[in-house]
């Protein structure tokens, strides 16, 4: 009789164990963590035109966006994720394009974002950045990019019909190559509470910025008269103004149209680029980024390319390739692939370092939008968007 009654509690258990209540925690994914992408960040960006939330997973995410009304709320599920403890659950955004955006583990392998919006099934759209990332934009979106996936841009580019002029030119012996939506329960949406902190891999960071040319030393000079030393000083600062708000630490080796080498206009080259050089080794900075603007001789040469030192880490690929293609997503420029070079300044640079040709001001085009406030807004986002990107 012991026996039966043992069996059939044993049993009673067995049964009613999938109904068990409570909210899975982080041990009780074991098995549904692995093969799965895990969320490891997620940014806001808020400009004047409109605002833009950035996902960033470890593993390639795929994505399904739905629309609920009263409030209005654009949901996205990425299946196949899990959330990682660290992602901030409940942002904020002071915006008239959205208010606020919220995360959770939907089930066992979705996770899902919502975003409080009143742009309904209007102007918003979702796409993939380079495989492991979402993003959403709400407010003016591009309309032939909408719902578009873009990831294309960030593979490089071996299209070398057009060589670009390196920017300094210093060495006779400089080598460049080629690098190698579904209806939802509102009640759902309603259900996003998980205890998380907010993250986004630039608080903390240490950055040297490097605008450039400037002083006596105009750079590459626009059909207009546009010059690169006041572009890239245009794009430094506003990227400078962008990672300060992250909690990044920025140096800047000029925030004005002088040369940075205390010698002024009568330093060499070489020893106006080691004082770039200097201040970033001198702040032992985690990286370095110099900010130029190609030239070729022909109006017809286009696009955006990031270098890296030939004989230099894996690391300073990995942050030139990240903030070539954070600037192509942002002003769509054609990409001309993640290059090695023997660049002074991040040959002699103690840390991950890239050298970024934004655009060719030799192109008109090209030359009107770095010569816009919304080319210089957009420009400096693309780039801290690589470098969230590279601290991800």
């Amino acid at each position: 009789m012991k026996k039966i009654l043992f069996l059939s509690i044993c049993l009673l258990h067995v049964l009613l164990l999938p109904f068990a209540g409570g909210r899975a925690e982080a041990s009780d994914f074991g098995e549904r963590v692995s093969g799965m992408a895990e969320i490891t960040g997620l940014r806001v960006s808020v400009q004047d035109d409109k605002v833009r939330i950035v996902v960033d997973a470890d593993g390639e995410v795929s994505f399904k966006t739905s629309a609920l009304s009263n409030p209005g709320r654009i949901l996205v599920d990425l299946p196949n994720t899990w959330l990682s403890p660290k992602v901030g659950k409940n942002t904020q955004i002071d915006s008239e394009y959205a208010k606020r955006v919220r995360v959770a583990q939907h089930d066992k392998t979705t996770v899902r974002i919502v975003v409080e919006t009143e742009m309904g099934k209007g102007r918003y759209r979702v796409f993939n950045l380079s495989g492991n990332r979402v993003v959403m934009d709400f407010g003016k979106v591009d309309d032939a990019a909408e719902s578009a996936d873009v990831s294309e841009n960030t593979s490089a580019n071996t299209d070398d019909s057009v060589v670009p002029e390196g920017v300094p030119k210093l060495d006779p012996e400089d080598k460049i190559n080629i690098a190698k939506y579904e209806e939802t329960d509102e009640g759902d949406a309603d259900a996003v509470d998980v205890q998380i902190a907010n993250l986004t891999g630039l608080k903390g960071r240490s950055i040297t910025i490097d605008p450039g040319h400037g002083g006596s030393d105009s750079g590459a000079i626009g059909p207009s008269g546009l010059m690169e030393k006041t572009v890239t000083l245009n794009v430094a600062m506003e990227v400078k103004r962008l990672l300060e708000a992250e909690g990044a630490t920025v140096y800047m080796t000029r925030t004005t149209d002088t040369e940075v080498s205390p010698k002024k206009a009568h330093a060499t080259d070489i020893e106006e680029l080691q004082a770039r050089c200097d201040i970033a080794n001198r702040k032992k900075s985690d990286i370095f980024i110099s900010i130029h603007m190609d030239s070729f001789s022909s109006e017809t040469a286009t696009g955006t390319t990031g270098y890296y030192y030939e004989k230099g880490s894996k690391k300073s690929f990995e942050l030139a390739d990240k903030v070539r293609a954070g600037l192509i997503e942002q002003i769509r420029t054609k990409n001309r692939g993640t290059r090695t070079c023997n660049f002074y300044v991040v040959r002699h640079t103690d840390m991950p370092a890239t050298l970024v040709e934004v655009a060719f001001i030799s192109n008109r085009r090209e030359e009107a939008l770095l010569n816009s406030k919304a080319g210089i807004l957009k420009a400096a986002q693309g780039i801290v968007d690589g470098i969230a990107d590279y601290f991800g």
